[in-house]
């Protein structure tokens, strides 16, 4: 997203913490768990100096484009609408703020642990989002499944520890029983997912949809996840890669206080796509929720139910921005 001219938003750097101290159970981070995750944090940290992880983003994301751009008839047999298309090829079946579909964006989903999730058959009805089977494009594009995989694990790694260090925060405050944290929630969940995005170049698509300057390339949303990791993006323009096209280009943010500031590094530039990733990292499709009375967000959602299980609560949000099921 960008920010107009006339209504420049304010940059605000996010908390940064080394590889080496997040991956340092001893070390005490508190103080910048609070900063980044905190009642007045932006709800971001940003991890540097990790071990591998250019070379890998780098791998992955030069194949977004390359499956953007296959047959129509390759990407149809890699949708998955029993899953509302949360397996497989995704395009123009999301639904922006307006309610129209999104025709800026492709995306790619794929659960990184398990290809072929065993369970009852009744769970694949209750949870088709979740407990779907990967659709690889093997013989179009047979390199994606490896690369995809391995960059999921790096984020993954380094998600649970900083999952750790949140529960060290939240254990100075409160008592909590060893499988509660959230260390232990996502170490032994089935329901984490990929998904690799593509956003086509303004000249091949209806840009700037809505007229809405602050959803160029990617609308406001909420993840719904515990923890989600994201991949700074690679921007390109025929084929090359280019630096960053646009100055007001960026992660932007809006506040518990309701006020948008951008989040540096990074949108959208004629003739240019850009390519990302982002792992969510979630609990178990039948992990019990329970919701404080005070909530901000999809309150609609849970109004008369006291718990609902992530797996429940994730289909509901999908009525919300997916199509229904049928």
């Amino acid at each position: 997203m960008s920010c107009s001219p006339e209504a420049a938003c304010p940059a605000v750097r996010p908390v940064t913490i080394s590889y080496s101290d997040i991956k340092d159970r001893d070390a005490d981070l508190s103080l910048k768990i609070e900063q980044g995750f905190g009642p007045n944090g932006l709800g971001i940290i940003s991890i540097s100096d990790v071990p591998g992880y250019l070379s890998l983003r780098q791998s992955l994301l030069h194949l977004s484009p390359r499956l953007a751009n296959l047959p129509e008839e390759t990407k149809k047999e890699l949708e998955d609408p029993s899953s509302r298309y949360n397996y497989g090829w995704s395009h123009g079946k999301e639904k922006l703020e307006s309610g129209k579909p999104d025709m800026l964006k492709g995306s790619f989903y794929a659960n990184p642990l398990l290809d072929v999730p065993t369970m009852e058959e009744s769970l694949i009805t209750h949870y088709p989002s979740y407990c779907g089977s990967n659709i690889w494009p093997t013989r179009a594009l047979p390199e994606l499944e490896l690369a995809f995989k391995a960059l999921a694990k790096l984020i993954l790694d380094i998600g649970l520890m900083v999952a750790y260090h949140c529960d060290q925060y939240v254990a100075k405050g409160m008592k909590k029983q060893s499988d509660e944290g959230l260390e232990q929630t996502l170490s032994r969940s089935r329901c984490h997912k990929g998904r690799l995005l593509y956003y086509f170049p303004a000249k091949d698509s209806t840009s700037k949809q809505d007229n809405d300057p602050m959803s160029s390339w990617c609308g406001w949303h909420t993840d719904h996840g515990s923890l989600t990791g994201l991949t700074c993006a690679i921007f390109m323009r025929d084929g090359v890669e280019v630096p960053c096209p646009d100055s007001a280009a960026g992660l932007y943010i809006r506040t518990r206080t309701e006020q948008i500031v951008k989040a540096p590094k990074g949108e959208a530039a004629f003739g240019v796509d850009r390519s990302t990733f982002a792992l969510f990292m979630q609990p178990d499709w039948d992990e019990k929720l329970n919701f404080p009375e005070e909530l901000h967000i999809h309150k609609e959602l849970i109004s008369s139910r006291s718990a609902l299980t992530f797996g429940e609560y994730s289909e509901l949000l999908l009525d919300k921005y997916y199509h229904l099921r049928t």
